[in-house]
């Protein structure tokens, strides 16, 4: 039996960083883990790009553009969508979700999906550096091993054949 398993070593890949202005307060905390956590793996700032975008719905269509250039190893997707008093909430997460998904299957680039789906702000923050940790710092992790996880595995030989 041959196991395969990805690593977090870093230096030489690139990746991107899209993150939603909406609720920057918090999704500001999860970048700062992700490249904080990108840079104590070797990551150097020239392969570190982020982009902003308005809210967590645009996530998947800027994530899926930065992934299709070839430019990145991994993209990571940064967002908080706190639950309010409409049913706005479940249209947002459950969008950006699938959509991000969707970026990552479409390219075959790593599309991680570190957007927060909290019921309040404190819940948020606790998770953007708070008492739950920096769920960006382990965004950031998934895209390191993803990255070198795909490296590892066979090649896909295209429609009916074989790696």
């Amino acid at each position: 039996m041959r196991e395969l398993r990805g690593d977090f070593a870093s230096r030489g890949r690139r990746f991107a960083i899209a993150a939603s202005r909406f609720n920057e307060l918090v999704v500001g905390k999860l970048v700062e883990g992700a490249v904080e956590c990108l840079r104590a793996h070797g990551v150097a700032e020239d392969n570190l790009d982020v982009a902003w975008v308005p809210g967590a719905f645009e996530l998947p269509l800027t994530a899926r553009k930065l992934a299709a250039t070839g430019t990145y190893d991994a993209v990571v997707c940064l967002g908080a969508v706190i639950r309010g008093e409409t049913a706005h909430f479940d249209h947002v997460a459950g969008q950006t979700a699938t959509g991000i998904r969707e970026a990552a299957e479409a390219t075959g680039v790593p599309v991680i999906f570190g957007v927060l789906a909290t019921d309040t702000l404190e819940q948020a923050l606790d998770r953007a550096g708070g008492k739950h940790g920096n769920k960006g710092w382990d965004a950031a992790m998934a895209a390191m091993e993803m990255a070198s996880l795909l490296e590892l595995l066979p090649k896909d030989a295209g429609p009916g054949g074989r790696p």
